[in-house]
């Protein structure tokens, strides 16, 4: 089954005529792209655009409040704001973002959980089943070993041994990932001199090695040249917004999708490094049923 479907099947799709699938498309109704003079629909993104349509159940449930939890990404968080989409954050951490999303306490959770042969969807069916949530790609980006200016003989997770580390609180999923790194060679936090706080944020750790506070810190590339820190890349992993299906054709979540489709939104990853969007709006999840 193709990815995409053509006018003509986005037309029986819908039991239309042809013509009133290419004015659907005109006045930006369902989702489309256009790729050399040809309109095609995203498969699983009218499937979405359909279920937010019905009336039902899903009517007569209160609002989700306009609130993006999980994980901590710079070039998100500028985006949420770029874009005037109007969307509070909630930063802490990808389970805990799962949590609030379970809890309908937020209406989308960043997330970049590593799992065996994939990321993030094993997760959501974990905590939600199959509720309507759609897991919507932003980016892959690099993770590895941040550096504090001047910073020698650290590069791998072995060499961290009586090194001062800062830390990420337990609900983070790059702590969870950076346990099992440790332990694969043969340490444990206690091996470690970590400092008695943890970074709440991606940018709380790197601010904390910029300052001198410690030695070393699990985080993401993208922060290395803004900060001015060494970095030595370990992994790469996919960044998703984890999306209440009925909230992705609100107007505050439309704003931001459409955003990060564009090209000022490319030239931020770009201008910060460490991003690969070639990825940017696949649908890895797309839940069923409410």
């Amino acid at each position: 089954m193709s990815e995409f479907l053509t006018t003509r099947e986005l037309a029986d799709l819908l039991r239309i005529g042809e013509r009133k699938a290419y004015d659907l498309a005109s006045s930006g109704e369902v989702p489309c792209v256009k790729a050399m003079g040809k309109l095609l629909f995203p498969r699983a993104e009218v499937l979405a655009w359909l279920n937010a349509s019905r009336t039902g159940p899903d009517t007569v449930k209160p609002p989700l409040p306009d609130i993006v939890a999980g994980s901590h990404d710079p070039l998100l968080d500028w985006a949420l704001r770029e874009s005037g989409s109007g969307l509070a954050t909630y930063y802490d951490g990808s389970f805990d973002g799962l949590n609030r999303l379970a809890r309908r306490d937020a209406q989308a959770a960043v997330l970049h959980i590593h799992e065996p042969g994939g990321f993030n969807i094993n997760s959501v069916r974990d905590a939600l089943g199959e509720a309507p949530v759609v897991l919507y790609e932003v980016a892959s980006r690099q993770r590895g070993l941040l550096l504090a200016h001047g910073v020698q003989g650290i590069s791998d997770f072995g060499d961290l041994k009586g090194r001062r580390v800062v830390l990420r609180q337990d609900s983070a999923a790059s702590q969870h990932l950076f346990d099992a790194q440790l332990e694969s060679c043969g340490l444990s936090r206690a091996d470690l001199d970590a400092l008695p706080t943890c970074a709440r944020t991606e940018e709380e750790l790197a601010i904390a090695l910029h300052d001198r506070k410690a030695e070393a810190g699990f985080g993401i590339g993208a922060l290395a040249r803004l900060y001015g820190l060494g970095f030595v890349p370990t992994h790469s992993e996919r960044l998703d917004l984890a999306i209440w299906r009925r909230s992705c054709f609100d107007p505050p979540m439309q704003k931001l999708l459409t955003f990060l489709g564009t090209d000022k939104f490319r030239r931020r990853a770009d201008e910060l490094g460490g991003y690969d969007l070639s990825g940017l709006g696949q649908i890895h999840h797309n839940g069923a049923s409410d």
